[in-house]
């Protein structure tokens, strides 16, 4: 066997034995996930965008210090069979994993409703994922001609647009909603947004608080807030 043929080979093992999805954290219970539901959450490791107010920065990277290994998670959670009614894959993004769809199934096989948190920057893999889900907390960050400044990606405005397009033709249940960070979004801004929503059929949005605890803004700075 020459040297390529075992590159090859070595490849094909580490693929067969990794996990299918990236899993940067786990929060056993949550009443806040996903609103009046008993839920595990599943925090997925990687985000495309780079968001300032982000409450999990160390789940940005593709690969974490300290991943959860799928099989553990998949084992907790069949625990949990009867006790919690639902899962929600959060982030990070989710949807930056190609094996979000099969991490979906084999939880929806125990049972549990799905949930899934995303901001959509990849449309065509929301569109695969949404019809194994039952639930989508959907971030939108601001008109969608002004999300440049805030995911400091260009273009990301039009990729969210088109995945809000997918899930507003899905029929899966959803809510849209808003971090109020006053750094990047003053009051003519989220109305602003809301014109954007307004056009597209969207129902209105929800204004979450901003906290600057957690996040990479100093520590020391006041949170204003909104409601």
């Amino acid at each position: 066997m020459n040297a390529s043929t075992l590159r090859k080979s070595a490849r094909a093992t580490v693929e067969r034995n990794a996990d299918p999805i990236r899993i940067g954290g786990l929060e056993r219970l949550s009443l806040c996930d996903w609103p009046g539901r008993l839920a595990a959450t599943v925090f997925c490791q990687g985000c495309p965008w780079d968001c300032p107010y982000c409450h999990n920065p160390h789940l940005l990277p593709a690969r974490g210090r300290e991943m959860l290994p799928w099989p553990g998670v998949l084992a907790f959670l069949e625990t949990r069979r009867g006790l919690l009614d639902s899962v929600v894959f959060s982030g990070g993004e989710p949807t930056m994993q190609k094996g979000l769809p099969d991490a979906i199934r084999q939880v929806r096989a125990f049972g549990f409703g799905i949930g899934l948190h995303s901001a959509g920057p990849y449309p065509q893999r929301l569109a695969t994922v949404l019809p194994l889900v039952d639930w989508v907390g959907f971030d939108v960050k601001a008109a969608f001609g002004e999300y440049d400044r805030v995911t400091r990606v260009p273009l990301s405005g039009k990729r969210a647009k088109e995945s809000l397009r997918h899930l507003l033709e899905s029929g899966v249940a959803f809510e849209l909603r808003t971090t109020a960070d006053p750094h990047l979004l003053d009051e003519a801004a989220v109305e602003r947004l809301r014109a954007d929503l307004a056009d597209m059929g969207a129902p209105p949005h929800r204004l979450q608080s901003f906290r600057s605890v957690g996040t990479r803004y100093p520590t020391s700075e006041k949170s204003p807030g909104r409601s």
